[in-house]
């Protein structure tokens, strides 16, 4: 098959892999999310020109979920396409994730986490982006009312069928993460990865989940590092007309951002810039400061954003006075 485009040759030498807890898998300290940006809406050689760049500079891992779009599954068809068109014998260079649990297909059998709804929306899934296999499927959030041993066996169940390789769950509190993981150990498919949210303005996580994740030796993929953009120069000095705020998008409203969170913004980018790195950087480093997070999940709306991002890791180490002073700038600590 003739493809268009040919990846660097050095993709390898800059980015950093860092094992996922206690598995034989290295994720890229950065990965690439198609949450937003992907889908049927966008410009498709935008969003191919995106996955392109970050692949030249070392960007192994591209995340993404059956609903993704919009419309819903529209990021992953794209994303096949991607593949197709340039990417044609690089599947095993890769690691391609997708999940379900929320709303996919109407009725009773369209999101949460019964062994129906999980089993064929990963069927939907591999047709959508031409796959035989996706290296992690995840239960995307626990189901009140749907036993957790039948979400699991569901994951176990694809994992030994070959549609997955690896299992992971998101969005899992403590209390859901330890029974989940105690149970796939238990079915033989050990948990490889969480995917919680995790930035400097949401850090619940903190309360528990990362010990248990090292304690048990799954690794942790943070999405959300820049709180939906929050955390970036395009909110210091208002909400610009061209920004996710001032859209249409239900995740980010401008009544978000009021003149307390702006305050923060403005002292936090003040550190950042004498850390010689843009805010954006600088939360990305945070949320990988302890080691116990192995990559930040971006999204990216154009290729310099990817550039940007993948600089962070370049930098992760603080001392403890910028710590300080970041948590006061939260408004947290003494």
């Amino acid at each position: 098959m003739m493809q268009n485009h040919l990846p660097r040759a050095e993709r390898y030498d800059t980015m950093r892999y860092n094992r996922c807890g206690k598995s034989g898998v290295k994720l890229p300290a950065v990965s690439l999310g198609l949450w937003h940006n992907f889908g049927g809406d966008t410009l498709y050689e935008n969003a191919r020109a995106m996955v392109r760049r970050a692949f030249d500079i070392g960007i192994t891992h591209f995340d993404l979920a059956n609903n993704y779009g919009p419309p819903p599954g529209s990021a992953e068809e794209n994303f096949g396409r991607i593949l197709r068109d340039d990417f044609h014998g690089f599947r095993d260079e890769m690691i391609i994730s997708t999940k379900a649990g929320y709303l996919m297909w109407p009725g009773p059998y369209g999101e949460w986490g019964s062994r129906k709804y999980l089993i064929a929306s990963l069927d939907q899934s591999l047709k959508r982006m031409g796959l035989e296999y996706v290296d992690i499927f995840y239960s995307h959030r626990p189901d009140p009312e749907t036993p957790l041993e039948e979400t699991m066996a569901a994951l176990d169940h694809v994992v030994r069928q070959g549609k997955a390789l690896y299992a992971g769950i998101s969005n899992y509190r403590v209390p859901e993460a330890r029974e989940a993981i105690s149970i796939l150990r238990r079915l033989g498919t050990p948990c490889l990865i969480h995917q919680p949210n995790y930035s400097m303005l949401d850090r619940w996580v903190e309360d528990g989940l990362l010990d248990l994740l090292q304690a048990e030796g799954v690794g942790c993929i943070a999405f959300s590092p820049l709180a939906r953009g929050l955390l970036t120069d395009r909110y210091l000095e208002g909400i610009p007309a061209d920004s996710r705020a001032a859209g249409p998008s239900v995740f980010l409203k401008p009544e978000d951002i009021t003149p307390q969170l702006r305050s923060r913004l403005v002292k936090l980018n003040d550190i950042a810039r004498l850390r010689g790195q843009t805010l954006a950087q600088m939360a990305l480093a945070w949320v990988m400061r302890s080691g116990r997070v192995t990559t930040v999940l971006i999204g990216a709306s154009k290729p310099q954003q990817i550039d940007d991002c993948a600089a962070a890791f370049r930098a992760t180490d603080f001392t403890r006075e910028e710590l300080r002073a970041i948590d006061a700038a939260l408004g947290k600590g003494p």
